[in-house]
Order: C-alpha cells, then structure tokens, then sequence
C-alpha cells in the first residue's frame, strides 16, 4: 500500500504578504537642519561681510588708515554685529546665553579675526593687491576662508545644544 502525503491534506492558505515600506531616512531631517541652519549662518554672516566691508572702505579710502588697522578695525565692528545676529537669529534654538558662550564667541571671533588679518595682509602686500578694488578683493576672500573656520567652531563649540536637547 502506497500512501501519498499530500492527498487528504487540506489546502493551505496562504497570507498576504506584508506590505514593505522602506524605513523613513534618519539622515534627510538632518541635512535640511543643517542645510537651514547654514542657510542662517550666511544671512547673519552675509551682513557681518556688508559691516566690515563698509567699516573696512570708510576707515581705509576714507579716513585714510593703515591698511591692517582698517581690516583689523572693521573685523572687529563685525563681529560685535555678528554676535547678535547669530545669537537672536542663526542660533536662536541653541542653548541661553551664557557667560561661557559669549566668552567662545569671543574667543574663537578673534581668532577668525587673527586668521582674516594673516590672509589679507598675504594678498595686499605678498599679492600686491593693494589698490582701490584690490584691497577689497583680498579682504572679501580673507573673509570668506575665515568663515568656514568660524561656521565649524560657532556651531559645535559656541552655540551648543541643549543637553536635553537634540
């Protein structure tokens, strides 16, 4: 006698496959914050460059500084400005102002500052760029190389998040 295993058998149901939805990407959320929050950074930092290009050109072509005094000077003005633009805007979720934070500005800001001074005396007198719209070219790309120096410490030294938060 032969016996066949699948005779007798109810048929077997079979269930619908689970629907697979792929996994929401963690990392999307966080580049348009950071992608914002860069966004903020150059509003506030696009002003700071208008102060200290204004302050730089009045105080050089117009009451006739020396060139270092002048960037020096304008650097300065700009990153009084630039503290409360990013403080009240850029990174206004941060935590509150402390005395611990201004200090960082301030800190990290004047080595911004030293950094700009470095990169605009090599472009007026190793570069000779010290004309009119030379002057101004090598102190608008003192001030942009400064500014990654600045973005990366202001956002991860300076204008931290609170513990508790993200």
């Amino acid at each position: 006698m032969t016996v066949h295993l699948t005779e007798g058998r109810a048929p077997v149901a079979t269930l619908p496959s689970p629907v697979v939805r792929p996994r929401p990407v963690r990392s999307v959320p966080r580049v348009r914050r950071l992608a914002l929050e860069l966004a903020r950074f150059a509003v506030v930092g696009g002003s700071g460059v208008a102060v200290n290009i204004l302050f730089f050109n009045l105080a050089l072509h117009g009451l006739t500084w020396a060139p270092m005094a002048a960037t020096v000077a304008a650097s300065c003005v700009a990153m009084g400005t630039n503290y409360l633009g990013f403080r009240y805007f850029a990174y206004r979720d941060r935590a509150s102002r402390t005395r611990r934070q201004i200090v960082l500005f301030f800190a990290f800001s004047g080595l911004g500052v030293a950094m700009e001074s470095v990169l605009f005396y090599a472009g007026y007198q190793g570069l000779g760029m010290s004309g009119p719209l030379g002057s101004n070219i090598a102190k608008a790309l003192s001030i942009v190389l400064a500014s990654a120096f600045r973005f990366m410490v202001y956002r991860t030294w300076v204008f931290q998040h609170a513990k508790n938060g993200r």
